[in-house]
């Protein structure tokens, strides 16, 4: 799967394991990635795509606009609400 922006991924590695972000912007195996929170629009973490599991969602531009869009849009996955049973899984295809 493409890393694009706006895809929504977990974090697979690193201290932030688990955790939920927004693909900022994807180039040569490394993605920019933000949670709105730690990791914010203004400090967004660049991270190894390998690291990442996509999964079947993406943000609309509006919302990536402001730290609070994010957090809110983000706060489903956090919850583990945002899933129904059939995405249950996040894809975790290592390539």
């Amino acid at each position: 799967m493409d890393f694009v922006r706006g895809l929504i991924v977990k974090s697979a590695a690193g201290h932030d394991k688990g955790g939920f972000f927004v693909v900022l912007e994807a180039a040569g195996g490394f993605a920019v990635i933000c949670d709105g929170r730690r990791r914010s629009l203004g400090h967004p973490k660049r991270k190894s795509v390998k690291h990442l599991f996509p999964t079947r969602r993406a943000l609309p531009d509006d919302l990536m606009k402001t730290d609070r869009g994010i957090r809110r849009a983000l706060s489903e996955f956090q919850r583990g609400n945002a899933f129904p049973h059939e995405e249950a899984n996040v894809c975790q295809n290592k390539t």
